[in-house]
């Protein structure tokens, strides 16, 4: 009874960590694994239709 497969949410804003963390937005980005709608600018994750990007959201998304 585990939770399964559970997506990872991308973090809000990278982190610029050298390592690059599992939720980076950019290495999610070059992925692929990035929800639909969704894309990185200057570091921020950002939503392609200009509305602000918010968790209950973005997990409705993943």
């Amino acid at each position: 009874m585990g939770k399964g497969n559970v997506a990872k949410l991308p973090k809000m804003k990278c982190c610029e960590s050298r390592k690059k963390c599992g939720r980076c937005p950019l290495r999610m980005l070059k992925e692929g694994t990035l929800p639909p709608g969704y894309t990185v600018k200057r570091r921020h994750l950002v939503r392609l239709d200009g509305k602000k990007v918010t968790k209950k959201k973005l997990t409705k998304a993943a």
